[in-house]
């Protein structure tokens, strides 16, 4: 990781998924900040692709800190609903008081049943991870993660959907929520996501 020179902003407001990604990045030794604690302004996410909008999110955090930022734009796609809520996963769950997931996991459930969608609701968590670097060089890495919709929601870890979520690649059947958090991050999109851009990075140092 000696190429990111040994500091990373995590251009993110998400607190899961910082976690997340520095959890990820804890072994390699890089001290890392999120875009919240630097203070950095959220941009608004005007593309219609995973890596458009996770390019410009780094690219955003990259100018404004003068560091290599790294942006994560992630989705559920639901095969039944066109691959919806896809780009729109986080609009879903918007309120005025803030986003409300319990929320956005209704009206993903409420979509199919008007859809009349037979089971299995097979769907895909998407991650597109990019690293951006000050002099404006953008690199993106995809990862998915292959399974099915389940209701009622189930588990209080993780974040996001993932209570909705169970992967093809668990074990009996858990949701991402019911899962240790060591055990989803050797499976999750965003992990398969990583192993890309550590895999490029290395060849990089």
């Amino acid at each position: 990781m000696k190429a990111l020179g040994g500091r990373l902003v995590v251009a993110s407001h998400n607190e899961g998924k910082v976690r997340e990604i520095r959890d990820l990045l804890a072994p390699y030794g890089l001290e890392t900040v999120s875009a919240a604690e630097l203070g950095l302004p959220v941009p608004e996410e005007t593309e219609t692709s995973f890596e458009g909008n996770a390019a410009l999110k780094a690219r955003a955090a990259a100018e404004a800190s003068g560091l290599a930022a790294l942006a994560d734009d992630s989705g559920l796609a639901i095969d039944a609903l066109g691959g919806r809520p896809g780009v729109h996963t986080a609009d879903w769950a918007e309120t005025p008081s803030g986003r409300d997931f319990g929320l956005a996991m209704r009206k993903a459930h409420d979509a199919l049943t008007e859809a009349e969608a037979p089971e299995p609701w097979t769907a895909r968590f998407v991650c597109v991870l990019c690293l951006a670097r000050p002099d404006g060089t953008v690199e993106t890495f995809r990862g998915e993660a292959e399974g099915r919709c389940v209701w009622p929601p189930r588990g209080d870890r993780g974040h996001g959907y993932d209570p909705m979520f169970v992967p093809d690649a668990g074990e009996g059947g858990r949701t991402f929520a019911e899962m240790d958090p060591d055990a989803k991050n050797a499976i999750s999109h965003r992990a398969k996501a990583f192993a890309k851009l550590r895999a490029a990075l290395e060849t990089a140092a």
